[in-house]
C-alpha cells in the first residue's frame, strides 16, 4: 500500500486538495473551498486547500491535520492505516468512510 492511501483507506491522489496542491491549481482550490464550505457549513477558503497527503510529510488541510478523528486514532495506535487495526470491522469512526466509499476498504485490505 502506498503512502498516498490515507489512514481511512481513501486515496489521497484523488482528493481535490491534493490535486490542487500537486498542480498548484488556484482555480481548483477556489472551487474546492467553495464546495467544502457549503458541505461543511464552515468558512473554508482557497488558502486552506493545500495538502500533500494524510500520511505524507508536508502540509495538510486543517481538517486532516487537526480534526480528523481517524487520523488521530491511527497515529495514537501507531498503525500505518486502519487496515492494521484489529477493530477495523466494528469501528464506527472509520466505518462512516468505508460505508460511503467501498474502495476505501479495498485499499485497507490491499
Amino acid at each position: 500500500m502506498g503512502d498516498m492511501i490515507a489512514y481511512c483507506g481513501l486515496d489521497c491522489k484523488k482528493c481535490d486538495a491534493y490535486i490542487a496542491t500537486a498542480n498548484d491549481d488556484q482555480s481548483l482550490r477556489e472551487k474546492t473551498a467553495k464546495l467544502w464550505a457549503k458541505l461543511n457549513n464552515a468558512p473554508i477558503l482557497p488558502e486552506h486547500i493545500n495538502c500533500h497527503g494524510c500520511r505524507s510529510d508536508g502540509v495538510k488541510t486543517v481538517f486532516c491535520e487537526n480534526m480528523c478523528e481517524i487520523r488521530k486514532c491511527a497515529m495514537k495506535k501507531g498503525v500505518s492505516t486502519c487496515g492494521q487495526c484489529a477493530k477495523l470491522e466494528t469501528c464506527s469512526t472509520v466505518g462512516a468512510i468505508i460505508s460511503g466509499n467501498p474502495s476505501a476498504m479495498e485499499n485497507l485490505r490491499g
